[in-house]
């Protein structure tokens, strides 16, 4: 029994919908959760795979091998990780940004923007779950995920930034906010290998599919049917082609210039 990671966000509602709808999936376990707990989980040994913060695989270079063709992605706006501020982002410097605990690979990508394109140095604390961007008490919150969509819903005097799309107005590259990749061991397994197929077949598959399955999604009942839409078709990628993995080494090597990775992880894939 492969035990797969799913996260539950709208951003994978599509892909995982076409691969239980399209494929047999008796032989696999799916255990859902956020980004970082699946991280966890991942690390531990207690899932075999999942599409998990891009930022995990640097820090555990050593575990890891990356499944082909896959990610969650943005090329620009990603419309679901969003920095909610009281002042315009260029006036954040010494202020404190409170953040969400669910992924560590958008609070880096925050880091560096603040860093490195806006000059910032501002401190930072995790929210408490639940926080929202009305009743922060700091200068700014980053939110992700649907939270993230949720808050974008709700009028507001505060500045909102879309990260995808401050990363792509800098370096021209796409965002890659989560691979999909496996733990070592299992890597070379026959399922594993046939889940990887599957995957990327799906992935073909979700663009047709997509009015099809926002009628269903229990997304649609909050975000809306036309906004769901809007945001699988205009925001998310599934991508991981070599200009996605340009902006992913692009990140890495950031990352390590200001000091949040020991080293810039060398990409390495399942084997077909």
């Amino acid at each position: 029994m492969l035990r797969i990671g799913e996260i539950e966000y709208a951003n994978c509602t599509p892909l995982f919908h076409v691969l239980r709808e399209q494929f047999p999936c008796s032989t696999y376990e799916f255990v859902t959760g956020v980004p970082a707990e699946l991280n966890r989980m991942l690390l531990a040994g207690e899932i075999d795979v999942c599409p998990s913060s891009s930022i995990e695989y640097a820090y555990h270079p050593g575990n890891y091998t990356i499944m082909p063709q896959l990610s969650i992605s943005s090329v620009g706006a990603v419309a679901s990780v969003l920095l909610f501020s009281r002042v315009p982002v260029e006036r954040l410097d010494g202020c404190k940004i409170k953040l969400s605990s669910e992924s560590a690979t958008s609070v880096n990508l925050l880091k560096i923007l603040l860093a490195q394109r806006y000059g910032c140095s501002c401190t930072y604390e995790v929210a408490v779950p639940g926080t929202t961007a009305h009743d922060v008490g700091s200068s700014a919150l980053l939110l992700i995920g649907d939270s993230a969509l949720r808050a974008s819903l709700e009028k507001s005097n505060l500045f909102v930034y879309d990260l995808g799309e401050m990363w792509y107005s800098w370096t021209g590259l796409p965002f890659v906010f989560a691979l999909w990749f496996c733990r070592n061991e299992i890597a070379d397994r026959v399922e594993l290998r046939t889940l990887a197929r599957q995957l990327v077949s799906a992935k073909e598959l979700v663009p047709e599919q997509l009015e099809l399955i926002a009628t269903h999604a229990k997304e649609t009942g909050w975000l809306g049917y036309d906004r769901l839409l809007a945001y699988w078709r205009d925001n998310i990628s599934y991508h991981l082609d070599e200009s996605a993995k340009a902006g992913l080494i692009l990140y890495y090597s950031k990352c390590f210039e200001i000091g949040l990775i020991d080293v810039v992880p060398a990409l390495h894939f399942v084997s077909p």
